[in-house]
């Protein structure tokens, strides 16, 4: 039996495609100067959370420092557009 990969469990959790739950998690550990939390560190920190949408990277980066998870110096949070949804877009379901 295949285990479940992190991206797949981001993308079934927030309806996104793969490619979105993958570039999701690289933003999160991104977000990280050097050192990068392992992408199922990140999917457990999430877990124990309730999100209507998908929440932006530095977020999650930033609450797993705060909470001790991944104590590693962040980089600065990425400017965000004026027009920038809150989420990324939802996998088409047609």
């Amino acid at each position: 039996m295949e285990k479940t990969k992190p991206f797949e469990l981001i993308a079934t959790q927030f309806n996104v495609s793969n490619e979105t739950a993958k570039h999701f998690l690289g933003r999160v550990q991104k977000s990280f100067k050097k050192d990068k939390p392992p992408q199922q560190l990140i999917i457990d920190f999430m877990a124990g959370k309730k999100y209507s949408t998908l929440p932006r990277p530095h977020q999650i980066a930033t609450l797993m420092s705060e909470a001790g998870i991944w104590v590693y110096p962040l980089n600065a949070e990425p400017p965000r557009l004026a027009d920038e949804p809150d989420h990324y877009f939802k996998r088409n379901n047609a």
